[in-house]
């Protein structure tokens, strides 16, 4: 039977990337096991939001995936309005799978990613993800969040579980309330999204189970497309997310590889629509998106001396043979570029979002019953009884 081996070492402030190694359940026994390196770990004693999404991939719930990959940016753009005395707390996500045949080892789930801070790395995982029905046991899969995931120590972080699914919630060899009760013990709310009716939810222990991990309970329709409103700023947002990218420069043995998912990321969520690309662009605008890991102008913001640790043959192929001095004016000047771009569409935002709820308010009605919609919902929830303050600007 595999088994997931997470090593993930974490709280050290200022220090260079952290691999995490996952050994994950394959769809063969075969398979060898994934490796998911996590980077950009954040300071240690900073307050953190973390968010770890559960979601079943059996064979009925391919809906439910389409929905979470339509509504990764919105989730993301809603928890960077969130303050807590008035500084901007970091944010990380963590994917599981459950419920799919793929998934051998007695239990049918895999940690996805440990949670963390590389949003790229969450969406990439989220579009590689596919169906397969089998057993869901929702209990065990709540209990391997609890247990093996980094959660926060302070007082102030705010630590979330949401798991998404339509079967009853009952199954597997793990009771969900022994499961809920040690995240709960955690200071951890768990909330559960049943993709069906309510009757059918309730009967199914999935609003049982929000009330014993002190969350909420919704009802979505997993098979309901997400909706989507194009803005006529979308298209200027989108021209600086472009002119954006060519302000990373990347280094070290993952940074031409992570510099090319960035613009695959784009162009996966542009598949799902133009406004979800744009959706995307706004979260590239925000101190959240960081890449320290791999880009040399995030990572001159968190070690000025950088450039004395980092061996010329992990230069792109533009810097190799410049002095160490040539190579600070030119990360200098993307540093300046990217700021100016970030700013233009930071404002472009705050113009795009005010015409969505003035849309919104003419159709009279909020902007569906979704995956997404249940979770932002919440956050703002949870963020206000921890309080937390949003600022939109």
């Amino acid at each position: 039977m595999k088994r997931i081996i997470l090593l993930c070492f974490l709280f050290t402030a200022l220090t260079t990337a952290v691999g995490c190694v996952l050994e994950a359940r394959n769809a063969t026994p075969k398979a060898d096991p994934a490796i998911v390196q996590v980077a950009n770990t954040p300071a240690a004693n900073k307050t953190k939001i973390q968010v770890a999404i559960l979601l079943d991939t059996s064979g009925s719930m391919q809906g439910l995936i389409e929905q979470a990959k339509s509504r990764l940016w919105n989730i993301v753009n809603t928890l960077t309005t969130l303050k807590f005395k008035g500084e901007t707390p970091e944010i990380e996500i963590s994917l599981y799978e459950y419920g799919s045949y793929k998934l051998y080892g007695g239990d049918y789930i895999r940690q996805i990613t440990p949670l963390t801070v590389d949003l790229d790395l969450i969406s990439q995982e989220l579009f590689a993800l596919t169906t397969n029905g089998s057993e869901e046991y929702c209990g065990t899969v709540i209990r391997k969040a609890v247990k093996e995931l980094e959660w926060g120590r302070n007082e102030s972080d705010m630590k979330l579980i949401y798991i998404a699914g339509n079967e009853i919630f009952t199954q597997g060899s793990v009771p969900y309330k022994t499961a809920i009760a040690e995240a709960v013990n955690g200071n951890i709310f768990v909330n559960t999204i049943h993709c069906g009716n309510e009757e059918m939810g309730i009967r199914d222990f999935w609003q049982d189970a929000a009330i014993h991990g002190k969350g909420k309970f919704f009802n979505i329709d997993a098979n309901a497309v997400t909706r989507q409103i194009k803005t006529p700023f979308d298209p200027q947002i989108i021209l600086c997310n472009e002119k954006l990218n060519d302000t990373y420069i990347s280094y070290g043995s993952i940074g031409k590889e992570r510099k090319i998912n960035q613009v695959v990321q784009d162009q996966n969520a542009n598949a799902i629509s133009s406004a979800n690309y744009t959706e995307r662009a706004v979260s590239k605008s925000k101190a959240v998106y960081k890449n320290t890991s791999w880009d040399l102008v995030d990572k001159m913001k968190e070690d000025k001396n950088i450039l004395s640790s980092i061996r010329k043959e992990e230069l792109p192929e533009e810097l190799k043979g410049k002095s160490n001095e040539e190579i600070k004016k030119i990360i200098t000047q993307k540093e300046g570029e990217r700021t100016a771009l970030q700013k233009e569409i930071a404002e472009l935002a705050i113009k795009r979002q005010a015409y969505i709820e003035e849309e919104l308010k003419k159709e009279g009605s909020d902007s569906g019953d979704d995956l997404g919609n249940a979770i932002t919902s919440s956050i703002l929830t949870f963020a206000n009884l921890k309080g937390y303050t949003v600022e939109t600007k």
